[in-house]
């Protein structure tokens, strides 16, 4: 390794490597994501991509390359849905809210007077 072209050529050669580890994730995340596609010829693409790896993501990207973008941006909307949905059932909740359901255990005898204290001021912390 000591001229220029030696380190070039490395480099090269990393970068295809690194191109291949994303794509070779990418089209495996999407094979089972894909609802669609048998078990079969998930196997089928499987032992293509190990056997002839770079033809068959250049096969499988031309082939599939529009329902891959389609389910990964489904993938990404549902994510998001959940996570919005969880940040509005955890966030939603005021301290005025909070201390009503305490009063309403205090009320029914579920919790005492010093319970009721603590709860109001964890609530009220927040």
């Amino acid at each position: 390794m000591n001229d220029f072209w030696d380190w070039f050529w490395l480099m090269i050669w990393w970068f295809l490597f690194v191109a291949y580890l994303v794509l070779l994730w990418q089209i495996c995340g999407d094979l089972f994501r894909d609802r669609d596609l048998s078990g079969w010829w998930k196997a089928a693409w499987i032992v293509a991509l190990i056997v002839v790896p770079w033809l068959s993501m250049l096969v499988y990207v031309i082939a599939r390359g529009k329902g891959m973008a389609e389910r990964h941006a489904a993938a990404i909307a549902s994510a998001r849905r959940e996570t919005d949905a969880y940040i509005r059932q955890t966030a939603g909740r005021s301290p005025a809210d909070e201390i009503a359901d305490a009063k309403a255990l205090l009320d029914q005898g579920v919790i005492d007077t010093e319970e009721f204290g603590r709860l109001k001021a964890r609530a009220l912390a927040a």
